[in-house]
């Protein structure tokens, strides 16, 4: 048969009938577009422009104890908007390079950052923004902030229907009223007044700038009210001013003259003041920083928040810092003026925050100080050299577990070994070296140059993984991988040491802390982060760092916190130059912190405490203990007193002789030990009749061999402990070859070391009896 119509058409086999022919590919591409063009139209007419929505009528925001008791309800919207005419061109400009700086020549939707955002979304990567400033308007003003794939959708058609309908400059004078600044400020005329006190008409092209770059995220670049963040926030001014003189609004010349202006110290409403505002203030920044609510969104208000804040152990706070601080305060001594205090509480077995103090007053103090990651935290960073010292197995030098009583080498000054970078040999307190000295009693005593040589033993590196895993945050300032690192140059907020010591007293087991116990708005509840714990360091590790915090408590630096009349584990601090003083401690239930911090308030410059409190100077054994340890009297008061449940490491046990008498009851106003600061400054000195904060320290006796001895003694009234010459035999003491035991008739007691013929040196301080 002849063929017809040409040759036959060769179907495809095997795999070949796996590929789509060019007609299957265009008629498939056809139908997309027709389906994308029939869902536009379809979508372009369905979706109306809708009346302004609920954001200029927006409701307050209602803070809750945990008992349902009321905190604090936020303000009212500010605004007062301006027509764009009253807004300097330069400031307009700011605002463009900031957020979207094709805005005149662009179309009023950007599909493409609509749909990067849009899977980024779908796929967990976070919830973004690929907005225009015409969409965003549209989202201020017409829609709300949820990120939700229904939102965008009608956003991105209001958007094309109103940059039809509307001018360029029509809708840049809307945006401009109706985004949110921060300070409860909406729109730039408010933000103008909350941040410089002006009219928007007054701003300069480097105030417009500042509210420019909050545009992004208004409480992480508000300088005032995180001092932290002035890095980033100075970071995001220069992007915007860069993005002018690239766009042309603004020359080099004129670039190069600006310089960044530091905006006015808030002005918060007084509904806030005492504790409340720092309360609503921490708790805006768990909400946001968890991602739990958009920082727009929750400004819309409407919410009700009940936190994880207990109404009576709050109280206690601020009772304890009223009378152990703040009572005793006089408005002649200049040093007065510049003290500060920053305090949290957190239950180790739930996480839960239970109390926070951020201050005098938030109308009068506005930076919340149980937060802010601006001050160096000190000796209070040593536990976790430890703690990584036991969780990775080190060893010193020589070979040797480090553990409770390791021996090191105390020498002020001395050296650290093993470390590739520049040579560090820091300074102990007072420049005292102690020689031969245990872990154990190097911790009583803080002393700089174990603990630096300690940190290059267990790694660097290591020490820093072990605080991120217990919980300081891996961006905290001045964490940095270096033998400094256990002295404390790091600068982790209150409310991040107490997490990380919450962990110590949880055992090794951590849980991302929780502020929040409930959200709600119109009656249904807002979904919260999982509740989950982890074992970030082994039992072990934990409570061995616990053993050696008890001995802080009972025989160190710490012993100011006996007054809580509580089993207790603890670590004073002290940052460089006395500009803060910290105690870091916990019960089996309860973990705290506090810290006395020196701050200008003025200028915001950190100032060292010498003479406040009418002291040469303030220690982290000072103030700081003694709140801690009223508060936790007060806290736990209902609660019966538990013991520490320790599973130790191996060699962990403390070593004392068998004829060490028991130790004496609490006396209720015992010494101030002090504690070397990051930089190991020397203190300044005692003054008459005084003993020195080197005091405190074992000396050591080595003429022929070396063990540590404890001393007790009777006085009228009881015995009293304290630190004493370890020589002493007038109330009966006697010496075996290395052991000292014995008494003073004044009612000291101490610890002191003696060579092979009973003789040795030892100093401390003595409390009054009971």
């Amino acid at each position: 048969m002849g063929k017809q119509g040409g040759k036959p058409r060769r179907e495809h086999t095997g795999w070949r009938r796996l590929i789509p022919t060019w007609r299957m590919v265009l008629g498939t591409s056809l139908l997309i577009a027709l389906l994308l063009i029939g869902g536009f139209s379809a979508g372009y007419m369905l979706v109306e422009i809708p009346p302004a929505n609920a954001t200029a009528t927006a409701q307050s925001n209602v803070y809750l104890y945990r008992d349902g008791t009321q905190i604090a309800r936020d303000g009212e919207v500010n605004r007062e908007n301006v027509a764009l005419a009253q807004v300097p061109l330069t400031v307009q400009h700011t605002a463009l390079a900031a957020e979207d700086r094709d805005f005149y020549s662009q179309p009023a939707v950007d599909p493409k950052a609509m749909v990067r955002a849009a899977w980024n979304t779908l796929t967990g990567k976070g919830k973004q923004s690929g907005s225009t400033i015409t969409q965003q308007y549209v989202k201020n003003y017409y829609l709300g902030q949820e990120q939700t794939i229904t939102r965008k959708v009608k956003e991105f058609f209001i958007a094309v229907k109103l940059g039809r309908e509307e001018s360029k400059s029509d809708i840049l004078e809307g945006y401009l009223n109706t985004s949110y600044f921060g300070r409860n400020a909406y729109g730039v005329q408010a933000a103008a007044h909350a941040y410089y006190g002006k009219d928007i008409k007054d701003l300069d092209t480097a105030e417009g700038a500042y509210l420019a770059s909050l545009l992004n995220a208004p409480s992480a670049y508000d300088v005032a009210t995180h001092p932290e963040n002035r890095a980033a926030a100075l970071a995001r001014w220069n992007y915007v001013l860069d993005g002018m003189v690239k766009e042309k609004w603004l020359s080099p010349a004129e670039r190069a003259a600006t310089e960044f202006p530091v905006p006015l110290t808030a002005k918060p409403a007084t509904g806030l003041s005492g504790q409340r505002g720092y309360i609503v203030q921490a708790v805006e920044d768990y909400l946001t920083n968890n991602h739990i609510i958009d920082e727009n969104t929750l400004a819309t208000g409407g919410y009700r928040i009940t936190t994880t804040l207990q109404k009576p152990k709050q109280d206690a706070f601020v009772k304890a810092v009223d009378k152990q601080v703040m009572s005793k305060l006089k408005s002649k001594r200049a040093a007065d003026r510049n003290v500060r205090v920053g305090g949290a509480s957190i239950d180790p077995a739930t996480g839960k925050v239970v109390a926070l103090y951020g201050g005098i007053d938030y109308t009068k103090q506005y930076v919340n100080n149980a937060t802010r990651r601006d001050y160096q935290v000190g000796s209070t960073f040593k536990p976790f050299v430890f703690t990584s010292a036991v969780e990775n197995g080190s060893t010193t030098e020589d070979g040797v577990a480090i553990t409770p009583n390791t021996y090191y080498d105390g020498s002020n000054q001395r050296p650290v070994q093993g470390w590739s970078g520049p040579p560090y040999a820091p300074e102990n307190e007072d420049e005292a070296s102690y020689g031969p000295i245990t872990v154990r009693a190097a911790t009583d005593r803080s002393v700089n140059s174990v603990y630096a040589q300690m940190a290059v033993d267990v790694g660097a590196e290591k020490v820093e993984q072990t605080a991120i895993d217990l919980g300081i945050p891996e961006n905290t300032p001045d964490l940095d991988a270096s033998p400094s690192i256990a002295l404390g140059p790091a600068t982790a907020s209150v409310l991040d040491m107490t997490e990380a010591y919450a962990t110590l007293a949880n055992h090794g087991r951590h849980g991302t802390y929780t502020l929040v116990e409930k959200v709600t708005k119109n009656g249904v509840d807002v979904e919260l982060p999982e509740e989950d714990e982890e074992q970030v360091v082994s039992r072990e590790a934990a409570d061995t760092t616990t053993s050696i915090l008890q001995s802080v408590v009972e025989d160190g630096t710490g012993t100011a916190a006996r007054s809580a009349g509580r089993p207790a584990a603890g670590k004073t601090g002290t940052a460089e130059e006395d500009k803060a003083a910290w105690f870091a401690g916990y019960t089996p239930n309860l973990a705290t912190v506090v810290a006395v911090m020196g701050q200008d308030p003025v200028t915001g410059v950190q100032k060292p405490l010498y003479g406040a409190l009418g002291l040469s100077r303030i220690n982290g054994g000072g103030a700081p203990a003694k709140i801690w340890g009223q508060f936790t009297a007060a806290a736990l008061e209902d609660e019966e007193i538990e013991e520490f449940d320790l599973t130790l490491g191996e060699g962990a046990e403390e070593e004392r002789p068998e004829e060490e008498e028991e130790e004496s009851e609490e006396p209720e106003e015992p010494a101030e030990p002090s504690e070397p600061s990051p930089s190991a400054e020397p203190s300044q000195p005692a003054r008459p009749g005084e003993p020195s904060p080197s005091q405190d320290a074992d000396t050591q006796g080595r003429t022929g061999g070396r063990t540590e001895g404890r001393t007790s003694g009777g006085a009228i009234g009881g015995t009293i402990d304290g630190l004493t010459n370890g020589t002493t035999d007038t109330g009966g003491g006697t010496t075996d070859h290395g052991t000292a035991t014995g008494g003073g008739t004044d009612g000291t007691t101490g610890r002191g070391t003696t060579d092979s013929r009973g003789t040795g040196t030892g100093t401390g301080t003595s409390r009054p009896p009971q």
